[in-house]
């Protein structure tokens, strides 16, 4: 089997090279790493094509691609999310939206201790948290619950 080389992602031919699930869409070619970096894919708990720049969904997205050329056949349903780190300041982002009604704020920034959800449609989409890293993995946990609905 011969896998595509990819010199210039935005111009690859996205045509079927490898079974590969991203999200519940056959995406049919394997992706990984920086080249993901460039590339959306259909996320499970938004309903959205999404792209997150993070190193760690980079690496579960390779991962995910290994198990898949191994013949897992599997979906890529990791939760999207990034943290960084400011100085003194610990910014973390779970869920994805790229539109909201409503943003809800719990907490003080200059505190160093906030939470901010993003609603649409009356639906918790993201939440951005800094400081508050127990508050970060449990929405991650509700969204993974609602993904598996």
């Amino acid at each position: 089997m011969t896998l595509p080389c990819i010199t210039d992602a935005r111009r690859f031919d996205v045509s079927a090279h490898l079974p590969f699930y991203i999200g519940d869409e056959r995406v049919g070619w394997i992706r990984a790493n920086d080249v993901a970096l460039l590339a959306r894919w259909p996320d499970v708990y938004s309903g959205e094509r999404i792209r997150v720049e993070h190193w760690v969904v980079a690496q579960r997205q390779g991962q995910a691609a290994a198990r898949n050329i191994l013949g897992a056949g599997e979906r890529y349903r990791e939760v999207p999310f990034f943290w960084s780190a400011h100085y003194d300041v610990s910014i973390n982002y779970v869920g994805h939206a790229e539109r909201w009604d409503t943003v809800e704020v719990d907490g003080d920034p200059a505190k160093h201790d906030v939470a901010v959800r993003l609603i649409r449609d009356r639906k918790a989409e993201a939440l951005a948290t800094v400081f508050r890293d127990g508050e970060s993995l449990e929405f991650e946990k509700e969204l993974r619950v609602k993904g598996q609905e």
